[in-house]
């Protein structure tokens, strides 16, 4: 199963952090469904990064965009596929 990056730069911080706790709970939902590797935001606090591990860009798309961060548009995400080197 392929691996997915979403880099995500807040544009808008105040009504980011109005948002953050929906941002959250949305991510929760999809660490239980196994949608979700790894997370968390830069210690600069100029966005966060997602590695996803879902079957295909598509899947990985639908994730990001029905994200509060996405539909608020409070931050701009890159999506990028990874390939991962650690063994199995």
């Amino acid at each position: 199963m392929p691996y997915f990056v979403a880099l995500m730069e807040t544009i808008d911080p105040v009504k980011d952090a109005e948002i953050l706790e929906a941002h959250k709970a949305y991510l929760a939902e999809h660490i239980a469904l196994g949608h979700i590797f790894a997370k968390g935001p830069f210690t600069d606090h100029s966005g966060g990064l997602i590695i996803l591990k879902v079957d295909s860009k598509e899947a990985a798309e639908a994730v990001m965009s029905n994200d509060p961060v996405s539909i608020n548009q409070t931050r701009r995400i890159t999506l990028k596929e990874w390939k991962s080197t650690l063994p199995e």
